[in-house]
Parts: C-alpha cells; sequence; structure tokens
C-alpha cells in the first residue's frame, strides 16, 4: 500500500510526475487495458488480486472467472447486501468510502478545498439549477470494493448522458491536485424516485478504469435493483439530491469536515426521508 501512495505521490507531487502522468489518464490506455482484462489472457491476474485483497470467494455468488474482470466483478450473494426497504429511508447504492457536502447555492466543496458546481459535474445541463441547496453525497469505491451498484429508491429513468474526459485515480491525493469529478469521463441519470423525488446518480470513471457499465436506458426499476457495474480501477458514485428531499445522518458531514471519509455498503440506510 505504501509503495502504491508512493507512486501516486511521485505522479500528482511532482513535476516530472505530472509528464509522465498525462499519458496514464489518457482514454485509449484505459480501453487498451480494459481490453486485455476482458481477454482469458488476463487470468494469470486473478490468483494475486484474491489474495492480496483478501477476498473470500465463498461471499460470492459465482467462482468462474474466464478473465479478470469477470473477478473483479463478481457478485456477492444477495443475503450479504440485505436492502432497507423502508420508503423513507434512504440507501447507500453501492459500497464505498461516503463524503457528505451540502450545497452552497451551486457549489460544492470537495475534499482538499477543491472547488465544484453542480452545473461542471452535469457538462452545464440546466437541471442543475434544480439541485442549488441541496446535497450531494459522493462514494469513492477502492480496487477492494464490491463493484456492483444499485437503484436507491424505486422510481424510473431517462437515457444516461455520457460526457467525456480523463481518467485520473479518485484517491485523495488526486483530488488536492486536480478537479477530477469535473475532468474525468462519467456518466449521469436524472432518476424520478417515488420517495426522494428527482434525483442524479452520477458514475465517475477512474485511472485504469475500462468501462462505466449501466444495465438501462429508459427503464422503470424497484429499489435494490442492480444500475450497473465498473469494470476494473477504483471509481466514484455521485448522487445529488434537491433540498429537503431527505435528512442525511449529521455523522457524515461532520466525518467530512473532519476530513475523513466513513466506509458504507450498498444497501444501508444513511438518511430519511
Amino acid at each position: 500500500m505504501s509503495n502504491k501512495k508512493g507512486i501516486l505521490g511521485f505522479l500528482y507531487g511532482t513535476a516530472v510526475g505530472r509528464v509522465i502522468l498525462k499519458p496514464l489518464t489518457a482514454v485509449w490506455l484505459s480501453k487498451l487495458c480494459g481490453a486485455f482484462l476482458d481477454s482469458r489472457l488476463s487470468k494469470p491476474l486473478i490468483k494475486g488480486f484474491i489474495k492480496s485483497n483478501g477476498i473470500d470467494l465463498n461471499d460470492y455468488a459465482d467462482q468462474t472467472f474466464h478473465c479478470f474482470n469477470d473477478c473483479f466483478c463478481r457478485k456477492i450473494k444477495p443475503e450479504l447486501r440485505p436492502i432497507d426497504n423502508a420508503p423513507d429511508h434512504l440507501i447507500a447504492p453501492c459500497d464505498g468510502s461516503l463524503s457528505a457536502y451540502k450545497i452552497s447555492g451551486d457549489t460544492v466543496l470537495p475534499i482538499k478545498q477543491s472547488h465544484y458546481t453542480v452545473a461542471e459535474l452535469l457538462g452545464n445541463n440546466p437541471i442543475y439549477k434544480e439541485f442549488n441547496n441541496g446535497i450531494c453525497l459522493v462514494f469513492r469505491l477502492a480496487v477492494d470494493n464490491y463493484h456492483r451498484y444499485c437503484y436507491f429508491d424505486s422510481g424510473s429513468k431517462g437515457d444516461n448522458t455520457f460526457i467525456k474526459g480523463k481518467l485520473h485515480t479518485v484517491r485523495p491525493i488526486a483530488l488536492g491536485t486536480y478537479p477530477v469529478f469535473k475532468q474525468n469521463c462519467r456518466e449521469y441519470t436524472v432518476i424520478e424516485s417515488n420517495n426522494f423525488g428527482r434525483a442524479i446518480q452520477i458514475e465517475v470513471g477512474a485511472m485504469l478504469v475500462g468501462k462505466i457499465k449501466n444495465h438501462h436506458s429508459t427503464h422503470t426499476f424497484t429499489r435494490g435493483e442492480e444500475k450497473g457495474t465498473f469494470l476494473y480501477g477504483g471509481s466514484t458514485i455521485i448522487l445529488l439530491l434537491k433540498n429537503g428531499a431527505a435528512t442525511v445522518d449529521e455523522k457524515y458531514f461532520t466525518a467530512t469536515t473532519g476530513g475523513n471519509e466513513t466506509p458504507v455498503k450498498m444497501g444501508e440506510c444513511i438518511g430519511k426521508k
């Protein structure tokens, strides 16, 4: 782990490193890596990945992996990710480390004092105005997290909107150097939820992520239904809620203000209507 931090510290913290970093964040390299990890040639990587990340395969429904990405996107047994179905409970759409922000006007103030506006996150779609003074929830997935994600409530959605960009790592060291969430490739979905009104979910790609794989375009869904998967790499989901749509537990805001992320699991309650 310290070696990884050392490499990222060099890439993001030095002038020479940032020169080397430029091609590493290119989409073409991610696609090339993704094609390899989708192939049978990547199978030798599986054993080391399972061992180094302490993965217990008994927790997963399918243990037949034809390539590395089969292992990376392995499906967990449903009983290990129970979905809180209380209509007034807001659930986490994925496993990850949660940071919570109250949007001031149109501005979000994430990690390391990097300023973002909701407009920038959404590629200046005018719908951003509906989320002024709302809540922004950022779920950062590490490589060893479960990389499938679900719908946080029952409802309906339209087509997904893809925004082209680069692919920086989503580790905190990069968030303090580059405005990652408005530079990286991302895909967002406008969700009409039954209990929390209109919301937007954004999936953000990261360094060497082969693909953001959403399962549906226009679709009617139920709470806890699988929305999609990330292929290899750490990734991020951002959930935007309107002002007054939900009361998120204050402990998440307090931890975020203190510079800390809070581990959560898909399906658990993080707030109430």
